[in-house]
């Protein structure tokens, strides 16, 4: 089974914005921020593999390995320039294919992306990742927010559909557990190559919530140096949800730029 995408605007003109979520979540939970991008932009918002409409693509298990298969669909589609943004495992998943094909991506946006330190909040992860129905959902998203922000209702429809789609769950337990490491009896999550990012071209910004309960914050001072570093204050996990406009100013500034 192929990759799911959603493709909006299609143009020969511009390079497209590829959109990656995070740990559990669906391409349509991208919704509160695409709606405040340009009008016209082209974007293709991925199901990641093990989710949504992707959930029996090829490329399930950790952000290497999914980063492998995105490219593959990239490459697939002949596309010779992208700006990619990726949330949580999402902005893993960037990181990796922005190293991979440094010439070809015009710029990359990170959202509390995983990958930057090994502390995570495994617990709360694994209580969001068991959870099906809306409700379930919601309360496993409130412990991922700092501030009075939830989901749109038709994404949290949306989202409890996939899961309740035979082996979601278990595919995201497999996820997880590709992702998480156990050091010096602490569970903790496996991380990022840094050291071969540091000279890498791509013009690169980052954003974090000061109060995010899944990665810490101080996780942002592990980005290579020539990085855009914007520190959300106040601002939890979900910077989809909690900041979008943030989140939208930023990826309006890349494309811009890129």
């Amino acid at each position: 089974m192929t990759l799911f995408a959603e493709v909006r605007h299609p143009s020969s003109a511009k390079a497209p914005l590829v959109l990656l979520h995070g740990f559990g979540g669906i391409g349509a939970l991208w919704a509160p921020v695409i709606a405040k991008l340009d009008l016209g932009q082209p974007v293709i918002i991925y199901d990641l593999p093990g989710h949504g409409q992707s959930l029996n693509a090829e490329g399930v298990g950790h952000a290497g390995v999914m980063a492998m298969a995105i490219l593959d669909d990239i490459e697939r589609r002949g596309l010779p320039a992208f700006h990619l943004c990726g949330h949580s495992m999402g902005g893993a998943v960037a990181s990796l294919i922005a190293l991979r094909v440094h010439d070809r991506v015009a710029s990359l946006t990170l959202v509390a992306p995983g990958g930057f330190g090994s502390e995570i909040n495994h617990e709360a992860l694994l209580r969001y990742g068991l959870a099906v129905e809306p409700d379930e959902l919601a309360h496993g998203l409130a412990a991922m927010v700092a501030q009075t922000a939830a989901p749109e209702a038709a994404g949290l429809d949306r989202l409890a559909d996939a899961r309740r789609l035979p082996g979601a769950i278990d595919r995201l337990m497999q996820i997880l557990a590709s992702f998480l490491v156990e050091r010096d009896g602490s569970m903790g999550q496996g991380t990022l190559p840094l050291s071969t990012f540091a000279g890498l071209q791509t013009p690169t910004r980052l954003l974090w919530g000061t109060a995010d309960p899944i990665l810490p914050v101080s996780q942002a001072k592990n980005i290579w140096q020539g990085a855009e570093v914007t520190l959300i204050e106040g601002a939890g996990h979900m910077l989809i949800d909690e900041a979008p406009d943030m989140v939208a100013v930023a990826i309006r500034a890349a494309v811009a730029e890129g």
